[in-house]
């Protein structure tokens, strides 16, 4: 039986945050101190206090004070200021001298020697397209207190995991040290759905909805199925008007543009990170000409998709950024 089925949208999103490209640092400071980190767009920081006290500062958010087992995502690839208190200095993290242990695992030691911090930071890709569309419903900064965790000791644990994985440096440590970064992640969005109302609002209040949460499931599900307004709604044993109206309320954009941007952001991700053709894309998901298939990517893109394959191969990885 299949864990993650239509019955579970929310649930099957979730199961979709899937990240790479994990950076992991140790930081031991000491007050006064201060770190700017950069603008890293694609990508989420996350930031656990393991000892002291700091403040958490993000455009757009009102400053965030943190303690020890506190927890927050910088979701949106943005700058952002950490410091030990409102006044302290605080240079570039790049600028600063730091213990390379691996090429995904560093050490900062820094600070004026007075009282002191614990910080485990930590920046990591988005992947799939459901978990980009979930961290975009994110606010600037997601907090979350070490007392609403959903168990006290999953974070320390999985943080020494991730310490061990990467000082060793075994053979697929970097793999693992990305895949308890993504428990991280997801232990922190699920402490934030169960308990802020602005969860309920918007794609996430869409896929918690009875009738809507099950359509989107149906379109992740089978983005190459010929989905019709009149097919989702029969799936769904409603009014195609009904439904079409309440998709729209819910998701903010009518269901075949839904369902378009949802195959193109799949198309995009193939054409990034794959040997994939253009056409074998086009068949793949549905579309019966590669014309008609690169006519929406570009559309919705902003980029033919021969280009982004070609900028793909030119680059010899990712550059989901060229799009």
């Amino acid at each position: 039986m299949d864990p993650w089925g239509p019955s579970d949208p929310l649930g099957e999103a979730l199961h979709a945050v899937r990240m790479d490209g994990a950076f992991y640092c140790r930081s031991e400071l000491t007050a006064p101190w201060g770190l700017t980190l950069p603008p890293m767009e694609g990508y989420v920081w996350f930031h656990v206090v393991t000892a002291g006290a700091l403040q958490l500062e993000a455009p757009g958010a009102e400053p965030v004070p943190m303690r020890p087992g506190d927890l927050s995502l910088v979701p949106h690839g943005g700058g952002h200021v950490l410091r030990s208190e409102p006044a302290a200095d605080a240079p570039g993290i790049l600028d600063l001298e730091r213990e390379e242990v691996s090429p995904r695992y560093e050490i900062l030691r820094h600070g004026g020697g007075g009282a002191p911090t614990g910080l485990v930071c930590g920046a990591v890709r988005l992947g799939h397209p459901a978990a980009r569309r979930l961290v975009a419903a994110l606010p600037a900064i997601l907090h979350v207190e070490g007392t609403q965790t959903l168990d006290a000791g999953w974070m320390d644990g999985t943080l020494r995991l991730m310490a061990a994985e990467a000082r060793e440096l075994r053979p697929g440590g970097e793999a693992v040290i990305t895949r308890l970064a993504d428990i991280l992640v997801i232990q922190t969005l699920r402490a934030w759905i169960e308990r802020d109302p602005a969860a309920r609002r918007g794609w996430l209040g869409a896929l918690r909805d009875r009738h809507v949460g099950r359509a989107l499931a149906l379109i992740h599900r089978e983005p190459a199925r010929d989905w019709t307004v009149d097919a989702l709604a029969d799936e769904l044993a409603m009014s195609r008007s009904a439904f079409a109206a309440r998709f729209t309320t819910l998701v903010g954009e009518p269901a075949m543009q839904y369902v378009t941007r949802w195959r193109m952001h799949l198309a995009l991700d193939e054409l990034t990170g794959g040997d994939v053709t253009v056409a074998e894309l086009a068949d793949r998901l549905g579309y019966r000409s590669e014309a008609a298939f690169a006519r929406a990517f570009k559309r919705v893109i902003g980029t033919p998709p021969g280009a982004v394959r070609r900028a793909a191969a030119a680059a010899g990885g990712p550059v989901a950024s060229a799009a």
